[in-house]
């Protein structure tokens, strides 16, 4: 596949790998993650990190559709239930797109300080807040 731009990204608290390049375009991108599902290039890719590092602490996580995260332990989305604790909430609601094993939404979907939802899009998370805070309007457009 074609390879553009950055590789390696470091943000607040992370490493964002991207096989392809943070540059690549958006056909570039569908194309990689076609290849991906195929291939398993993140999965093979994090396997590797994780035999390499083992011990030192660090999570590794799939990220959208051309990268995975990685972060020192307990710094997941997670993070931010520590402070919510103290606001008492009744319920906390979480929506995400990479719920399952291994995504960088699966920890906080999962936890059990939260009622988690999976969705596939923008609109679809509209509508899921619809069904769940305004039913009355679940219908509207």
């Amino acid at each position: 596949p074609t390879h553009r731009g950055t590789f390696i990204e470091f943000r607040n608290g992370m490493l964002n790998i991207s096989p392809i390049g943070r540059s690549c375009t958006p056909e570039e991108r569908i194309e990689f993650s076609e290849l991906d599902k195929k291939e398993r290039i993140r999965e093979k890719f994090v396997a590797a990190l994780q035999r390499e590092f083992a011990g030192k602490g660090l999570r590794f996580s799939r990220g959208g559709m051309i990268s995975f995260d990685v972060f020192p332990e307990g710094w997941d989305k997670r993070y931010c239930l520590n402070v919510l604790d103290d606001e008492r909430f009744d319920t906390i609601h979480f929506f995400g797109n990479e719920t399952t094993p291994g995504g960088n939404d699966y920890e906080i979907y999962d936890d059990p300080r939260t009622v988690g939802h999976s969705v596939q899009s923008p609109q679809d998370t509209v509508q899921r807040c619809r069904e769940i805070f305004f039913p009355e309007r679940a219908n509207e457009c």
